[in-house]
């Protein structure tokens, strides 16, 4: 009754904590990526909604290799003859620049000498590559444009679901830098008037076209959660996508039925639209995942340089998204806004009109941002604002219903209906989180990393992915736990786990032990990557390799989160030290996936617990990002076998 009449006489009060509670959960379950299909699903509408009167780009002519070209050249692969005679004839079009998006890593005769002979010839004309990285290998352009910028990958990132939503500019693989087909294309054009690439005044790392500047995706940009974020990406807008481009067929080429116009001072981009070839992509605009949904690989690349073109010329800018601190605020205000009004409402059918009013209003308010540049959360700022005006109002209703009671209960038997009635309606007048213990305690702590995991998602179904990953992490959560270690947890495709917690260890010894169990543990995980690549090698399944890096010393342990969402954590310097010796020179480990897959790296205060235990070799005192101190780092190899146990 007292929490009754607390509430009752603090109606917001009630309505501010129902809305806190929701924000910490719906941002629990963004945090997790549980939401990001619909928020991509939002992204999509919006795009669809504000391209539907987009002009066809004029500046992009297509050359498109169908099925009947295919039977009418009698073969496939088209000969390097084939190719030579049709970019002859484009070339002497006067095109400002030619993308082929068809590989040609190896002769296909007749007619190489005279392909060879074109694309020496005219500086204008891209060839691509694959850029793959990894076991597999990078899919090279022709041999006579090596070491030349005639050659521009072709990869594109595919999101879950099989849809492409951002453009890639740029690629490394640690050693050297790749353009993409796009990217050496637009600059092709842009170069005719004068603008040339440039670094950002404010953000050197940033690429600048004309008074346009390219702000690198990051992982967690808009919807999306824990994307991947490699290379240098940016947001497609897909302008002009329902019209497409101007487009002739191989034959058409080959036979000069085309207007030499349209080639002339354009960019022209050849790639294959055949069923048999399989060169086709999903994009924001297709509505399911049947053939007609889908636009070709050289459509594609034609959407990605005809905005590269519009940032250059300055008639488009990128899309833009805004922190994440200035995120949860937004969808904080709509989870506050959600319980406020709905203190008020005291019916169904009010509480009906006003959250479908506010999901309008929010929808309005996010589009019409959408069109000035900027992706702001929809599907979280919706469900805050609906869960928390649902739960304001049952509980309004609930406690008006159990409030009514009360007041009959005192009233009713002293005083008349009416009066009782009075009484309610001037209600107010009568009626006015335990967590763990948090510890500092000395530990060893151990990272891990998978190297080239990027290629194996890329290269797995989604499905195939996870039975991948849940076997290699069910192995290495296995080898943890019969070391006595606790996983921390799991972030993407990385692990934490922690020796000597949570009761704390009190003398050297037992601190020893955690430290000799935590490189244990990563020598068992080795031996048990290498059992694991042998299986997948025969099953056909990729193969991995690990970093590894082990750091003893203090840390802080307990709880992080809300009374109804905790998580067990450990934070410190010893933690991120720990990461930093995992991730240290990574582009210098090449995992021999069958016989040495791990690298595994520990710090100087671990080792002085392993007492000779162990086979190591100094790499030296090594400056660690983030840290101002270097630190002396080994590299473990082994077991000492000749070493007595502790």
């Amino acid at each position: 009754m007292n929490y009754m009449i607390k509430y009752s006489r603090h109606p917001h009060l009630a309505g501010l904590l129902v809305s806190i509670i929701v924000f910490l959960c719906i941002f629990g379950l963004r945090a997790f990526g549980v939401l990001e299909s619909m928020e991509l699903a939002a992204y999509d509408a919006f795009l669809r909604f504000r391209q539907a009167a987009s002009d066809q780009d004029s500046r992009i002519t297509l050359i498109s290799v169908s099925e009947k070209d295919i039977q009418n050249q009698g073969r496939w692969p088209l000969s390097d003859a084939t190719l030579a005679r049709m970019l002859s004839i484009l070339s002497e079009c006067n095109p400002r620049a030619i993308g082929v998006d068809i590989y040609r890593d190896v002769p296909v005769p007749p007619g190489h000498e005279d392909l060879e002979a074109v694309l020496s010839k005219n500086r204008n004309i891209i060839a691509i590559m694959k850029f793959r990285g990894g076991r597999k290998g990078n899919i090279p352009a022709p041999a006579v444009l090596k070491g030349t910028e005639q050659v521009g990958f072709a990869d594109m990132i595919v999101d879950p679901g099989g849809i492409v939503r951002r453009g890639i500019l740029f690629l490394d693989d640690g050693k050297d830098v790749f353009f993409s087909l796009a990217l050496r294309l637009a600059l092709l054009y842009l170069s005719s008037e004068n603008i040339a690439p440039q670094s950002d005044p404010t953000h050197p790392e940033y690429l600048r076209l004309g008074q346009t500047s390219i702000r690198p995706f990051e992982a967690n940009d808009g919807g999306y959660v824990g994307a991947d974020a490699g290379g240098y990406q940016f947001f497609l807008d897909f302008k002009g996508l329902p019209k497409g481009f101007k487009s002739y067929s191989l034959t058409d080429v080959l036979e000069t039925k085309f207007d030499p116009e349209t080639i002339k001072g354009r960019i022209v981009i050849v790639g294959v639209t055949a069923e048999s070839v399989k060169d086709f992509f999903y994009t924001p605009f297709s509505r399911g995942h049947t053939a007609a949904q889908r636009i070709s690989g050289a459509a594609l690349h034609g959407h990605i340089v005809s905005q590269l073109l519009r940032f250059g010329f300055g008639s488009s800018s990128p899309l833009s998204t805004p922190n994440e601190w200035a995120e949860l605020l937004w969808i904080l205000f709509w989870s506050l806004t959600g319980g406020s009004v709905s203190v008020r409402i005291r019916s169904a059918w009010r509480f009906i009109l006003i959250a479908s009013a506010g999901l309008l209003v929010l929808g309005l308010v996010d589009y019409v941002l959408f069109l000035r540049g900027w992706w702001i959360p929809l599907i979280p700022s919706a469900l805050t604002w609906l869960v928390s005006a649902a739960i304001v109002t049952a509980y309004m209703l609930n406690l008006e219903k159990r409030q009514r009671s009360i007041l009959m209960q005192l009233f009713s038997k002293h005083v008349s209906s009416a009066v009782a009635n009075t009484i309610w309606e001037q209600r107010d007048q009568f009626l006015d989180g335990g967590r763990p213990r948090s510890q500092k305690l000395i530990a060893s702590v151990l990272f891990t990393d998978l190297v080239g995991f990027t290629s194996v998602s890329e290269n797995l179904d989604p499905q195939s992915l996870l039975e991948w990953l849940n076997e290699l992490f069910g192995s290495m959560s296995r080898q943890i736990d019969e070391q006595g270690g606790v996983i921390n947890k799991y972030i993407g495709d990385a692990i934490l786990a922690v020796f000597g917690v949570p009761v704390a260890r009190k003398t050297k010894s037992e601190i020893g032990r955690d430290a000799v169990k935590a490189v244990k543990c990563a020598l068992s995980m080795e031996q048990k990557i290498i059992q694991l690549n042998k299986a997948w090698q025969s099953k056909d399944m990729p193969t991995i390799g690990m970093r590894i890096g082990i750091y003893t010393g203090p840390l802080v342990a307990g709880s992080l989160g809300s009374a109804q969402r905790l998580e067990y954590t450990v934070i410190g310097d010893t933690v991120n030290t720990a990461s930093r010796l995992e991730s240290y020179d990574k582009g210098g480990f090449k995992p021999d996936v069958f016989n040495n897959p791990c690298r595994i790296f520990i710090g100087e205060t671990t080792q002085q617990y392993l007492d000779n235990q162990f086979i190591t070799q100094q790499v030296g005192m090594v400056s660690l990002k983030g840290k101002d101190q270097k630190i002396n780092v080994y590299r473990v190899t082994g077991e000492n076998d000749e070493s007595p146990e502790v």
